[in-house]
Order: structure tokens, then C-alpha cells, then sequence
């Protein structure tokens, strides 16, 4: 039989899978298989024993009991090192199983599917599968357990050298353990989800207002699966560690699937801004630049080109746009490479570099380049995390859109003129990404001062209108939650503002709503809220 006993393969991804056969038959391994990848083997003309010849039970109850045999399990339990499981071995003619070659049937594929039932669902769970890789990587010593076709290569490898290390066999079977961990824990959330029902909602201290049965939406039990993607120089802070993770199966453009064409090493904070600078870039249908300094936007612009965007979010405050964070949400061009490379930039998002683009900004040498793919409608995914010391919120991200104002609430005699809705729609956008309390000061094209997380919006405002770097007359103000008092707003009003947008819902409305149409502002209530804490 040779040096390699018995190696059982059975997959859903082939991937590289038959390359791998091939040289496991060339150390003399002979190939157990069932149904498809018995199938795929042969035809790369590989010699191939049924799993059902081997065991000498023909598959029953529509292939769903096949390996759950004792020559499988015998044969990938027994210790090589215990005469007692030696013996058994060969008084119950089983043969040892040197190598296990499994991937799961695609139950996520399967759910994803929006026509998937909830029987079709069950019929993805794979049972053999995780019992025999369980197996295989609890006698890890004795047994190669192979999930990822990338390490194919590496063991097929080690085994034509004569030896498989320990350690590549132990990091093997911690692979194994987190794939049917990631397994179990889909499977787990999908049925909690269709069993749990209820739920109730509840509001807070400034006008929230409850949920309904959503309980369904939030399984009883979370299972979260990310993987390590690298070590990070320090955390938040020098005295703390950090490292940097990525939700597993994820699609969506994102920070956390971007690509770094260049720069030092991204660091806790560089992604913490990257994020917030790409999440607020993706907001915009039109060309649209955002500079993000701690996690705050400090200035965000449409152009008719990126370079003329850029230049615009810069003017609005370029002190805090030093050594900021800038997203693009269009290819980057040598126009606006240049602009950049004028002056100091941490890190720089986009969807793609120009090649000459490219050459200009690696000037720079620690200037971090991401790109992140083409942001024409992302689909959105997932939900948002926070972690508390010994627990977790969970919510549905914040994708709340106002397609068109002028559906909506104008409680002021003076109506928003075209040019005021314009703006209105754009600080409002600015605004949800604006840690809380939020003030926003924008013209249609340009924020012009922005007051972030303050305890007060009075001071919020006050904020704003500090940091405006161009004149906040003829502007509008986005507010993303609505004002307790009228002070906010006629502070507002006294630095130039012409028309207000905010959610509304405070039991003062009507005092707001008359400081308003007593200094002739215009004001839009959205309804809608968007606190960022």
C-alpha cells in the first residue's frame, strides 16, 4: 500500500482537489471518495474506492448515512501508538485513515438563497462531514485533517518529505475546529431565527421610540466569526495591545476588504477613521470627497471631478484636515493625486488609483493607499457591534435614506427653495455620520462648519459656527437629533443660516418651529433620527 495508508476525500469546494489526488496516489495513498468527488476524481483519472466498497454498507436513507461507519471512525480514531486500538483495529479489519481531505456542504450559500425553505435549509446540514473532521483532528497525531484547499500545497509537501510536523498537523486541527465551529454556528443562528418570535422595543431619554417584535431578527445566541488578519504596532494607545479581524464571508466594499497598495502599516486609529471616511464617501450617488479627522468628518464635498471635491472638503477646514483620513468615492486621478501630495495625509480611500495617480501619491512614503472596488450601489450588509465590558449591543446598521425632502414636513410658513433642499439633502447625509450631538453648516455642495459630540446641541452649534472656516450666511443646518429648546436654533439663525432639517419629535416643536418663522427660516422635519454615539 505504501507509505501513505488510506486518504478519504470528500468536498463540496474541488477546488485544486484532484491536483491533490494525484500526488496523494503517487505516495502510494489509496483514494476513498463518495458521490460527486468520487465522480470528479475519476474523471481526472484517478483510481477511486467508494466509500460503500470500503466499508462494505451501501449508502442508505438517500446518501445521509455513509461515513457514520465504524471502519470510517475506527479508522480515524485508533491510536497507532496503542497496541489495545492496534489490535481492534485489525480483529475488526480497519484500515487506518492517514489523511482526511473535507469541506462542508454549503449551508450559507444555501440560506443565502432568498428562495430557500426552511426544509431545503435542513437538508444543507452536513452531518458526516463534521463528525469525521472532528475525528480526524482529535487523532491529529496520527491523522492530516485537511478544510482549506490553500493548504494543499504545504501538506502534500511535507508529506513527499516523509514527514508531517506536529505543528502543521496541530494548526491543521485548529482549523478544523474553528471551520465546524463557524459551521455549528450559522446553523445555529439560521434556526434560532426561525424559532425565536417576540420581542419588545424600547425608547430613551431623547425621543426614541420603541421597536416592535424584532427578537426574531437577534438570535438567542450571537456567533460571531472573523479571522485574524494581522497584529496590530499597538492599540488605541502604546500601553495597549491590538489586532486587526475580518468578519468572515463578507462582500460588501469595505475597509475591512480593502486592499493597501502602500504606506506603513495601518494602525487601531487608522481604521477606526478609514471606516468612518469610506462609510460617509458611500452616502453619495454624485462625485464625493470626505476628510475625516478622529473619527469625526471635518470636511466632505461634491465636485464636478475628485480634485475639485477634495479642494472644496480641504477649504473647509484645513487646519483638522492636516494628517487626516480622506475617502473618494470615484478612481483618484494624477489631478487630485497632486492636490494631495501637497500636504500631509494619513491615510487615502478610493475605489481604484490611476496608474500615474499611483506614482504621485508613492512619493509619500508613509502616505497609507486603500483601495477598496468599484462603490456603485454596495449592498449593504451585516449589523452594527459594540462592545461593552462583558457583553454586546447589537443593532441594524444605520442605512436610514431620505430620498426626497420635499415629501416631507414643512411646519414653517417659508417654504425651502430649491437651492435650500439641495443643501438640506446633503448636510443631512454629512450629518448622520457626525458623532452626536450633531450640527451640520453645508451649502449644496460643501460642509462649511461642523459641531460634533458635544452635551448639548446649543453647544453643538455653537461649535459649528467656531470652526467655519467660509461664511455660514445663506447656508442651511442639519441637526441629527431633534432641538430640546429654541436656543440651538436661534444661535443658528444669528450666525447667517436660512434653513434648517431635523427629525422633529421634541414635546417643544412648536417653540422651535416659531423661532423659526420669527427670523424667516425654512425648516424641513425629517422624522427620522441619527444618532451616532
Amino acid at each position: 500500500m505504501g507509505r501513505w495508508n488510506h486518504a478519504l476525500i470528500s468536498v463540496s469546494d474541488k477546488t485544486g482537489v484532484a491536483e491533490f489526488a494525484k500526488g496523494l496516489a503517487g505516495l502510494g495513498a489509496t483514494i476513498l471518495s463518495t458521490g460527486g468527488t468520487a465522480g470528479a476524481l475519476r474523471d481526472a483519472g484517478l483510481t477511486v474506492t467508494d466509500v460503500a466498497g470500503h466499508t462494505g454498507s451501501p449508502e442508505i436513507l438517500g446518501g445521509r448515512v455513509k461515513t457514520l461507519h465504524p471502519k470510517i471512525h475506527g479508522g480515524l480514531l485508533g491510536r497507532r501508538d496503542r497496541p489495545e486500538d492496534v489490535r481492534q483495529m485489525r480483529e475488526h479489519d480497519i484500515a487506518p485513515i492517514d489523511l482526511l481531505v473535507v469541506n462542508l456542504y454549503p449551508f450559507a450559500a444555501a440560506v443565502a438563497d432568498p428562495a430557500c425553505t426552511f426544509e431545503n435549509a435542513v437538508e444543507h446540514i452536513d452531518i458526516g462531514g463534521p463528525a469525521m473532521l472532528r475525528a480526524a483532528a482529535k487523532n491529529h497525531r496520527d491523522v492530516i485533517a485537511v478544510v482549506d484547499p490553500g493548504d494543499y500545497r504545504r501538506v502534500l509537501d511535507a508529506m513527499q518529505s516523509g514527514s508531517v510536523p506536529e505543528s502543521l498537523r496541530r494548526e491543521l486541527a485548529a482549523k478544523v475546529f474553528q471551520h465546524t465551529a463557524r459551521y455549528d454556528g450559522l446553523i445555529a443562528e439560521y434556526v434560532s431565527r426561525r424559532h425565536d418570535g417576540g420581542g419588545n422595543g424600547g425608547g430613551d431619554g431623547d425621543g426614541g421610540d420603541g421597536g416592535g417584535d424584532t427578537a426574531g431578527t437577534f438570535p438567542s445566541k450571537l456567533s460571531l466569526d472573523y479571522e485574524r488578519v494581522e497584529i496590530l504596532r499597538y492599540g488605541e494607545n502604546p500601553h495597549q495591545e491590538g489586532a486587526f479581524y475580518r468578519e468572515i464571508g463578507g462582500t460588501e466594499p469595505s475597509i475591512s476588504r480593502g486592499r493597501q497598495l502602500h504606506g506603513k502599516a495601518m494602525s487601531y486609529n487608522n481604521y477606526l477613521d478609514a471606516n468612518a471616511a469610506l462609510e460617509l464617501a458611500k452616502e453619495f450617488a454624485e462625485t464625493a470627497v470626505v476628510i475625516i479627522k478622529h473619527n469625526n468628518p471635518c470636511g466632505a464635498a461634491l465636485g464636478a471631478a475628485p480634485v475639485d471635491a477634495y479642494v472644496k472638503a480641504r477649504e473647509a477646514d484645513p487646519v483638522s484636515a492636516f494628517g487626516g483620513v480622506i475617502a473618494c468615492n470615484r478612481p483618484v486621478d494624477l489631478a487630485m493625486a497632486r492636490e494631495v501630495t501637497s500636504t500631509f495625509v494619513e491615510v487615502f480611500i478610493a475605489p481604484e488609483f490611476a496608474d500615474d495617480a499611483l506614482a504621485e501619491l508613492k512619493r509619500k512614503k508613509d502616505l497609507r493607499l486603500l483601495t477598496v472596488g468599484a462603490l456603485t450601489d454596495p449592498r449593504r450588509e451585516g449589523r452594527d457591534l459594540k462592545k461593552l465590558v462583558g457583553g454586546l449591543i447589537v443593532q441594524d446598521r444605520d442605512l436610514g435614506v431620505l430620498p426626497d425632502l420635499t415629501t416631507l414636513p414643512v411646519p414653517t410658513k417659508r417654504k425651502p427653495s430649491e437651492a435650500e433642499y439641495l443643501a438640506c439633502a446633503f448636510a443631512w447625509k454629512v450629518c448622520k455620520h457626525v458623532k452626536s450631538n450633531a450640527i451640520v453648516f453645508a451649502n449644496a455642495g460643501r460642509t462649511v462648519g461642523i459641531g460634533a459630540g458635544q452635551m448639548s446641541r446649543v453647544d453643538s452649534v455653537a461649535l459649528a459656527v467656531m470652526k467655519a472656516k467660509l461664511p455660514i450666511k445663506g447656508c442651511v443646518m442639519a441637526s441629527d437629533a431633534f432641538f430640546p429648546f429654541r436656543d440651538g436654533l436661534d444661535a443658528a439663525a444669528k450666525a447667517g443660516v436660512t434653513a434648517v432639517i431635523q427629525p422633529g419629535g421634541s414635546i417643544r416643536d412648536n417653540e422651535v418651529v416659531k423661532a423659526a418663522d420669527e427670523q424667516n427660516l425654512a425648516m424641513i422635519m425629517t422624522g427620522m433620527r441619527h444618532f451616532r454615539h
